[in-house]
């Protein structure tokens, strides 16, 4: 049974969680304050635990970091360099700033060639971060109800750790598409900018994207 940290206390988080849980994975969702987490644990039961960001990366095989953008490096950081390395990251942020949207558009605190994965990735050199989740909404984002099978667009620098976050992926009725090394991850997250647009327009936040090739 594969061990998966969670690091995060929002919805993305415990939707992943559920997600991890339901396919036979056991999980240590981490906090800052693992206590609030409690009511999660007993509600969750079975394989499911809760600790600190360094405990949960230190136990875990696979870690998912599921925090605010914002607080996305600081969140590395307390997790440990050292309790990452080796491990395949699956990096779901965005680098969404605190301001408010315009036109629809959330606004990223990031430059424009740069990426947030880029820098988390220089952040746990030793790390295999692979970007995913992040252009999709918590709803979907396990058993998703597109037809036909949506695709999860998906980059990293380490082939096993992108075949690995492939693996969990297609079971959670995704389907990946690799495009490449950590920095198309500049690309990737400006598509949580196209995905959040008609749902700030138009209240729409039911969809997510699809990948049409000619093979």
């Amino acid at each position: 049974m594969k061990k998966i940290a969670v690091l995060g206390t929002g919805q993305v988080g415990e939707a992943l969680a559920k997600g991890f849980l339901a396919n036979g994975f056991a999980v240590m969702r981490a906090s800052r304050e693992p206590a609030k987490l409690a009511d999660w644990k007993t509600a969750a039961g079975g394989e499911a635990s809760t600790g600190t960001l360094a405990e949960a990366a230190k136990w875990a095989d696979i870690v998912v970091l599921a925090v605010k953008g914002t607080a996305a490096e600081n969140a590395l950081e307390l997790a440990g360099a050292a309790n990452l390395a080796g491990k395949t990251v699956i990096d779901t942020t965005n680098p969404i700033s605190e301001e408010p949207p315009q036109g629809g558009v959330v606004r990223y605190f990031t430059k424009a060639n740069e990426s947030l994965m880029e820098r988390l990735q220089a952040k746990a050199p030793q790390a295999r971060l692979v970007k995913a989740f992040n252009s999709v909404g918590s709803a979907f984002m396990v058993n998703p109800p597109f037809k036909p099978e949506p695709a999860m667009f998906i980059c990293g620098n380490d082939a096993g750790a992108k075949q690995e976050t492939s693996e969990i992926l297609a079971k959670f009725g995704w389907k990946a598409v690799d495009m490449g090394g950590v920095e198309v991850a500049r690309p990737i997250e400006a598509l949580c900018q196209l995905w959040c647009a008609p749902g700030f327009l138009k209240n729409d936040w039911a969809h997510a994207f699809g990948w049409l090739t000619l093979k």
